[in-house]
């Protein structure tokens, strides 16, 4: 199994930031020093193409980006400054995603330790995300012809935005969204299926709503190929999240996720979007924990 890592790109986030940027060295090195990494190989990526990025978003938006012709309002909107080394992660982040889909048709399941860049639209960046790594990573294997139909499985605690505005018109893509209804975006783009949960949601509820929903999901998309955007902010001490999951109930969640994949024999690329536990080291352990659920389950696809 191929386990990509961009965290080698840091970003000049100004202290007090609450963009969590150390969480993702943190994370590989926990996944590094795991029993259970095994043969398992840690890569870098190459960085997205500007033909791969300009499939998902609009040539204006690329350029304002790779150019650093952002205006301040639209910084704000992404939530950190724009420098050269912003334009490289998030470049390598959208390429980890893209590499990591070839490789699960390969190997049956592939793994980026970032990505999940959701809110990020056809025509700009937002919420911490430049570019949409699930739509590029779609496209890529679409346009190619290596895939029909892909399903994103979006469970990060704020709506998958910027994918559903993204694929809305791609029938091939279905996007799957369960989230904080009450949370960020404020103003939702509708996703082909949104579940949208009360703020205080709890493991047993969470997971009574998911298993008929992943159910349904895949029966009526028949994916090809799944990205499965993780998220660890869910959790019940997120200081962004709302929801009451423990780990218990955040690591039964990847279960349901990974026995669904298994079930249907489709190949999946597993990303880790977002997670701002107030303690970062519990954000770290959920992502882990993600990522070992499906390094235990590759192979039995």
């Amino acid at each position: 199994m191929q386990i990509f890592y961009t965290d080698q790109f840091t970003l000049p986030i100004p202290e007090g930031h609450r963009f969590p940027i150390q969480k993702y060295r943190m994370l590989r090195t926990h996944v590094q020093q795991s029993d259970w990494i095994g043969g398992h190989n840690l890569v870098e990526p190459p960085a997205a193409t500007d033909s791969q990025l300009l499939r998902a978003h609009s040539a204006g938006y690329v350029a304002q980006i790779l150019q650093g012709e952002l205006t301040a309002a639209e910084i704000r909107r992404i939530g950190f400054p724009w420098s050269p080394q912003m334009v490289e992660r998030s470049r390598r982040a959208a390429g980890a995603t893209v590499t990591a889909a070839h490789f699960a048709l390969r190997d049956g399941v592939a793994i980026s330790l970032a990505g999940g860049t959701h809110h990020a639209c056809y025509g700009h960046g937002e919420g911490y995300c430049v570019f949409n790594d699930s739509a590029v990573a779609a496209f890529e294997l679409h346009t190619l012809r290596l895939v029909k139909r892909v399903l994103v499985v979006d469970l990060d605690v704020h709506q998958g935005n910027g994918t559903a505005e993204i694929m809305a018109n791609h029938e091939w893509c279905y996007t799957f969204s369960m989230h904080g209804a009450k949370n960020y975006p404020f103003r939702k783009v509708a996703s082909d299926c949104d579940i949208a949960l009360p703020d205080g949601t709890t493991d047993d509820e969470y997971l009574m709503t998911l298993g008929p929903a992943l159910d349904h999901v895949f029966h009526v998309s028949r994916p090809d190929l799944v990205i499965y955007v993780s998220g660890a902010d869910p959790y019940e001490d997120d200081s962004l999240g709302r929801l009451k999951l423990t780990k218990a109930g955040l690591a039964m969640r990847d279960v349901l996720v990974a026995q669904m994949i298994r079930s249907f024999g489709v190949p999946c690329v597993v990303t880790m979007a977002g997670g701002y536990a107030k303690d970062i080291a519990d954000s770290v352990a959920i992502h882990a924990n993600t990522v070992r659920t499906f390094v235990t389950m590759q192979t039995t696809l």
